[in-house]
């Protein structure tokens, strides 16, 4: 059992290694359409697509399809927290670094 859920854990983050995959859940907001996504991002359609293929395989976000479109939305709201929570140790690690070299310049 632990290794399926430790194997789940590594799913679900490989899911946001994809270029842009990390945006996808804060541009789709509640839902959007793909379309809206391209012209928010200024990413191919191509590329997108397949982007949100894996994010949907790793049950991130669901989609629906309306008319000829197709409706993404967030399936867990605490993705969002999850990818602001990333963002804000990022800009820690990234202010520490730029610490460390200033103190390096000193040295």
């Amino acid at each position: 059992m632990e290794v399926q859920i430790v194997s789940m854990k590594e799913r679900f983050f490989k899911g946001f290694s994809t270029p842009y995959s990390d945006r996808y859940p804060r541009t789709i907001g509640e839902e959007v359409f793909v379309c809206e996504l391209i012209e928010d991002l200024g990413v191919e359609q191509s590329n997108i697509s397949q982007h949100l293929s894996i994010l949907r395989k790793q049950q991130i976000i669901t989609s629906t399809k309306v008319g000829s479109k197709v409706l993404y939305r967030v399936k867990y709201p605490e993705v969002l927290t999850i990818l602001e929570k990333v963002q804000k140790i990022l800009a820690q690690q990234f202010q520490e670094g730029e610490a460390l070299m200033r103190h390096l310049a000193d040295w």
